[in-house]
């Protein structure tokens, strides 16, 4: 999976402007990636980072945590995967890419 992060603006002004990702992978990394896609655009890099945070305090949970759907809106359905160790890894893949494209352009 390739994926790239728009941002505009500079410093604690920078939003994302545009994400898109391109591959071929399992149907909850696809989803995971199509989700996250459609959330961030508009968020600021804060935001953004603090939604990655909830998703990835959810996913390590082991099903534990009940994801809140105010906060994580569509990503709260992949809260279930949570019960599966071996597909955490699908579910975090574009959520990790787009952490780390935002700590790069910061």
């Amino acid at each position: 999976m390739t994926l790239r992060v728009e941002t505009a603006g500079t410093g604690s002004g920078r939003a994302v402007s545009g994400i898109h990702w391109a591959g071929d992978g399992c149907s909850i990394s696809m989803a995971s990636a199509s989700i996250l896609s459609e959330l961030v655009v508009g968020l600021g890099a804060g935001e953004v980072q603090g939604l990655i945070d909830s998703f990835r305090e959810v996913m390590r949970s082991r099903g534990k945590l009940e994801a809140d759907e105010e906060v994580l809106g569509d990503a709260a359905a992949l809260s279930g995967v949570s019960k599966f160790p071996a597909r955490v890894k699908c579910a975090m893949l574009a959520w990790v890419a787009a952490e780390d494209a935002l700590n790069q352009t910061g």
